[in-house]
């Protein structure tokens, strides 16, 4: 049976849990994830578990905070003025912004206290500060186009 290798795309039902079992993130009411192992667009240590899977196996992992989106930065937390802040609609704890910068970059921000002038929002990922535990199901291996190099042979 095909086990999952680099270059493979894949396709993966996945549920993702917090160390007190608060779930952030499933893809079970929904169409599996769908990626190509190697390409850089998943967490290096979920690419990594998924690589020899066949379909249909499962398994669980726990990605340290390190090796997902880092530890939490109070540095990143900043207090604005709130007239700066025109989003349409009231700011309330806990309320997602983001902002562009002047090279046209965006950020996110969480807004996590506010008063009647200013507005404290951490620009931190929400996910920061928290190792990530996935249940993972390989769905599909959809092997690459592209053969494996032939052996090469030494005389």
């Amino acid at each position: 049976m095909t086990t999952a290798k680099p270059g493979d795309t894949v396709k993966v039902h996945y549920s993702g849990t917090l160390a007190d079992g608060t779930s952030f993130d499933s893809s079970r009411d929904q169409e599996p994830l769908e990626f190509t192992i190697g390409k850089g667009t998943m967490l290096p240590d979920f690419e990594e578990a998924i690589l020899g899977m066949r379909e249909g196996e499962q398994k669980i992992i726990t990605i340290p905070c390190e090796n997902a989106f880092g530890e939490h930065d109070a540095a990143m937390n900043l207090e604005v003025p709130r007239s700066t802040i025109d989003v349409g609609a009231e700011l309330l704890v806990g309320t997602q912004l983001r902002a562009q910068g002047p090279e046209g970059e965006t950020a996110s921000f969480t807004i996590v206290a506010l008063d009647e002038e200013n507005v404290i929002v951490d620009g931190n990922h929400p996910l920061a500060g928290h190792d990530l535990t996935y249940h993972l199901e390989l769905v599909r291996i959809e092997p690459s186009a592209s053969p494996a190099p032939p052996p090469q042979r030494l005389c």
